[in-house]
């Protein structure tokens, strides 16, 4: 996707963070990301953002489905109102 809403992808805040103190390594987040967002890091042992203009805007299901509660997404007013902000130029 290389536009959304008209905004171009690569401006938009829209991808995971992933919290390595609390990732486990389970790797459920990359199984169920199939856009190639994340991946799995060896040395640590732990899932990393890889390709984060990748991920679906909106789509939380990664964070959604993670046991351990190691991922997040921008805040939901903040990122309201940058869209929001973008649409009305």
């Amino acid at each position: 996707m290389s536009e959304w809403r008209g905004i171009p992808r690569e401006e938009i805040p829209w991808f995971p963070t992933i919290h390595e103190e609390k990732c486990i390594g389970c790797q459920e987040c990359i199984t169920i990301c199939k856009n190639g967002v994340l991946a799995f890091d060896e040395p640590s042992r732990k899932s990393k953002v890889v390709n984060p203009y990748n991920c679906v805007v909106e789509c939380r299901t990664c964070a959604r489905l993670c046991p351990a509660d190691a991922i997040s997404f921008p805040e939901a007013a903040e990122f309201t109102a940058f869209i929001n902000a973008r649409l009305s130029v």
